[in-house]
């Protein structure tokens, strides 16, 4: 199994088919939501309080890394308030214009999902704010000497925002939601469960063991608990396929495994790169401290890929840590790898 296979069954990009698939797999109610049940909690108030008030639920902000959910949230809160979901992202929104048609459009109750929402442009974040507070847009026609503004009202919108990178976004973007919430990583017991619920969507018989082996190496994170289920199926399903026809796609523990391997995630979740970026660090940098950009060099990688999809994850676990110098590894780490760390005092910086 080659190494980008690896890397796509845990994080990289996917086709279009297997887009469909993972939205078919996505949750439709809060009910059906596993996972984050504080959160959970504080949206079936909120929603149920809009509702009982005849009006659109406040603006929210969800933050956390890729895969935890931040989507799916927005769909179900859409469907919860039986409202119409119009989505877009930052970087799409390129011009003030893009926005205020965008804006112009809706209807009333609408849930406009905004994703990396930290990408917008300072021009067009700028047109947003009157839009959140106030409902209305101020357009300017005409250029120059003979230009003039005018207010446009709008219907009263949900604004549902998602990012990876909260840090990012300024003040005053981040103090017009009513409601932000991080989302954390999921314990293995929710994932397993979420697990459970999509191997029936998909047709396949899964072992509690074998759910139990795919839910450790996932790295807390849905999105990559169903790419490997996925792909565990293919597995599954050629097998059945050599006991005859009609026969069922059966994932048994040993199976998962045999797959799992193959597929080059670990047995703590870590793929290829996730390897090489410790291995790096340990080895080459004596475990740091040392700067994400020289570790991007070394790694033949784009920084924020490292910041976005490896170090959250390695930090969570207790991997990595991020110092005021630069990058350290953690004792875990050099136990991990069998590596012994360098006595007191005889870090080098880099």
């Amino acid at each position: 199994m080659s190494d980008a296979i690896g890397r796509d069954a845990l994080a990289g990009d996917v086709s279009l088919d297997e887009r469909r698939l993972e939205a078919a797999l996505r949750p439709r109610t809060l009910e059906e939501f596993v996972g984050q049940n504080a959160l959970r909690d504080n949206l079936r108030v909120f929603i149920a309080a809009a509702r009982a008030r005849g009006e659109p639920v406040d603006h929210h902000l969800f933050c956390g890394p890729p895969g935890l959910g931040k989507t799916a949230l927005a769909h179900v809160l859409a469907r919860e308030m039986e409202a119409t979901l119009r989505a877009t992202s930052g970087p799409v929104l390129e011009r003030p214009s893009d926005l205020a048609a965008l804006l112009s459009n809706l209807d009333a109750g609408d849930v406009l999902f905004v994703d990396e929402i930290h990408r917008l442009h300072p021009a067009v974040e700028e047109i947003l704010y009157p839009a959140m507070e106030d409902f209305h847009l101020d357009v300017v026609i005409g250029q120059g000497p003979a230009a003039r503004s005018i207010r446009l009202d709008l219907p009263r919108f949900t604004l549902v925002g998602a990012t990876t990178r909260a840090g990012l976004l300024t003040a005053p973007l981040r103090d017009r939601f009513g409601y932000v919430a991080r989302l954390d990583y999921y314990p293995p017991e929710d994932l397993v469960e979420i697990l459970r619920r999509s191997a029936g969507r998909l047709g396949v018989v899964v072992d509690d063991a074998a759910a139990g082996e795919v839910a450790r190496r996932s790295r807390g994170t849905p999105r990559i608990a169903l790419r490997l289920l996925r792909r565990v199926r293919d597995f599954a399903q050629v097998a059945a396929n050599e006991r005859g026809h009609g026969a069922l796609a059966h994932v048994t523990h040993e199976l998962a495994r045999f797959a799992l391997a193959r597929l080059e995630v670990d047995e703590v979740g870590f793929d290829r790169l996730d390897r090489a970026f410790l291995r790096i660090l340990l080895e080459k940098f004596d475990g740091g401290p040392v700067g994400v950009e020289t570790l991007a060099a070394a790694l033949g990688e784009d920084r924020g890929t490292l910041e976005d999809l490896v170090e959250p994850f390695l930090l969570q676990s207790g991997y990595l840590d991020r110092t005021p110098r630069g990058r350290v590894a953690t004792p875990r780490a050099f136990a991990h790898f069998g590596i012994a760390p360098p006595a007191a005092g005889q870090r080098r910086l880099f």
